[in-house]
């Protein structure tokens, strides 16, 4: 999924006053979550920089979360507004990223799918690992599992269940990559 992440984020920051965008970068780089931004990534940088950063450390379609996160934070909630708009695919950013009826994100939603019927369990854990999703210790752990099924359940479990709706989002868009004949049936169901 090649979305024109770069350029709408680049849009986007750049509708932003340069106090709101010193701002944006101070609230990014004071977020909690994991994987961080480190500093000398962005302070001082334009906003092409700034969304390279963003696209690289969370990845197209988590860095358009975090954005809009991020802008509603400082209360930019006009261009979170207008990049939440934006069409890269049918639908909403917003309504790809989320979220059925109650709320639920994707992945919690078709838990026991995901479950049965991901194939490519090393793979993803590979990727999961790489993204900073997983520390080494639960990659070791799921691993460790006899089957598929198992490492799944154990990944869930753990890990998925301890990284928030950003970890959520990273192992969306993987699965996508990944086993993308079964995000879209899902998708459709």
């Amino acid at each position: 999924m090649k979305l024109k992440c770069g350029s709408l984020l680049i849009d986007a920051l750049e509708d932003l006053p340069e106090k709101k965008l010193k701002k944006f970068c101070m609230v990014l780089l004071d977020r909690r979550g994991e994987p961080r931004v480190k500093t000398s990534a962005v302070e001082g940088k334009d906003c092409i920089t700034i969304a390279q950063v963003l696209v690289s450390t969370f990845t197209e379609l988590g860095a358009l979360q975090i954005t809009l996160e991020l802008l509603r934070e400082i209360d930019c909630n006009e261009e979170a507004e207008r990049l939440g708009e934006l069409p890269h695919e049918p639908k909403r950013i917003s309504d790809t990223m989320q979220l059925n009826q109650a709320d639920k994100h994707f992945v919690d939603k078709h838990r026991t799918a995901l479950i049965q019927r991901v194939s490519t369990v090393p793979s993803l854990l590979d990727e999961l690992l790489d993204s900073g999703v997983i520390k080494q210790e639960g990659y070791n752990t799921v691993m460790a599992q006899a089957t598929s099924q198992a490492m799944m359940r154990e990944l869930y479990k753990g890990p998925l269940n301890a990284c928030g709706p950003s970890g959520k989002d990273i192992f969306y868009e993987i699965l996508v990559e990944l086993e993308p004949v079964l995000i879209s049936d899902l998708r459709n169901n």
